[in-house]
């Protein structure tokens, strides 16, 4: 135990390293993209806890996300950024006139975040399977639509312009090392066992004891949390949003990136949003309207052939990993120092 506590540490030592090279030498679309992976992590590993490890099948997420988004930016805005946004109504006090460092307006988002998800799920976690999927995406619908229409607090449609691009390597892979840390604590308790019974059988676990709506509420709650901080880490580093950007297809994005690494899976999540991230970046060039020659294979390139190609490469991952990457599998020292051990009496064994 003593010995792993101390190679996390230097895990942790050698990623700030890597950060602090990388954050000298790459050049700021290198680095956007690092910090999407860390971001997508973070948001990844959130609906993992709520689908992957409570068994609850929500489409909510890009709700939570959003009020993230949109409380880290009007709380980190200077007042003269806020005047020029809010031209057709004034921003409502007291919005109108704070201003706060990053680090409490992640905070701040991420509890405002998990105080909507209290509130929707007071109603909506009495519902299971294919029902909380289609509530929970009514309400992210519902917030989304109100983002749209409350102008004196969103600017509406227009959306949100010149928010401070707070968000950096040590920003985003911090945030995503803390989460990391927090779930896998809460998952080796006795609570994260209580979760995993319930995504098992919830009528034993019920049986057993387990409070399914409270234990439910909280994972929902937690999940929502950590869905509004990386909400506002998204909102601080594109510098500009509005609310088309968190339409359904931002859930599906995370909800592709948790079946990819693993329904249960922290390694496999983060692993499958540094995959799903760094590919669909790599792809973009088949958007471009030009001729490609590949030797065997010429073709054109036109807008969108990058998610048919991006969709037929994840349908080959699917097929061949039917569980995700990782499945319910998670990274171990004990695992990897026990493979070398053993791959090192196998060589011995065949050098005798």
């Amino acid at each position: 135990m003593k010995n792993n506590k101390i190679l996390n540490i230097a895990l942790i030592i050698i990623i700030f390293l890597l950060l602090i090279v990388a954050n000298g030498n790459l050049d700021s679309y290198v680095v956007r993209v690092l910090n999407l992976c860390a971001i997508y992590s973070v948001l990844g590993l959130s609906m993992n806890l709520i689908n992957g490890f409570t068994g609850m099948f929500s489409l909510g997420h890009a709700g939570f996300i959003a009020v993230g988004a949109y409380t880290t930016a009007l709380l980190t805005m200077t007042e003269k950024v806020k005047t020029q946004n809010f031209f057709m109504e004034p921003l409502i006090a007291p919005f109108n006139s704070i201003s706060i460092p990053f680090l409490p307006a992640l905070i701040i988002a991420g509890l405002l975040s998990a105080f909507i998800a209290f509130l929707i799920g007071a109603p909506a976690l009495r519902l299971k399977g294919d029902y909380l999927a289609i509530a929970t995406l009514g309400f992210a619908e519902i917030i989304r639509i109100v983002l749209n229409n409350a102008q004196s607090l969103t600017n509406g449609a227009l959306g949100l312009r010149g928010i401070p691009r707070a968000t950096n390597l040590y920003w985003s892979f911090g945030v995503a090392i803390v989460t990391i840390i927090i779930l896998i604590s809460l998952i080796k308790s006795s609570y994260g066992r209580a979760l995993k019974a319930i995504r098992e059988d919830e009528i034993a676990a019920e049986s057993m004891g387990i409070n399914l709506f409270k234990h439910k509420t909280i994972a929902f709650t937690i999940g929502a949390f950590f869905a509004g901080v990386g909400g506002g880490l998204l909102g601080n580093l594109m510098g500009t949003i509005d609310p088309n950007m968190f339409k359904f297809v931002l859930t599906f994005n995370i909800l592709l990136i948790i079946v990819i690494g693993g329904m249960g899976s922290i390694t496999g999540t983060v692993i499958s949003a540094f995959i799903v991230t760094i590919l669909g970046e790599l792809l973009r060039f088949l958007d471009m309207e030009k001729q490609f020659n590949f030797g065997f294979i010429s073709f054109n390139g036109i807008p969108g052939l990058r998610m048919v190609v991006f969709s037929v490469i994840l349908m080959v991952i699917v097929l061949f990993f039917r569980n995700g990457i990782m499945g319910t599998k998670e990274f171990s020292w004990k695992f990897l120092f026990k493979k070398k051990a053993t791959d090192e009496s196998l060589t011995e064994g065949g050098v005798k």
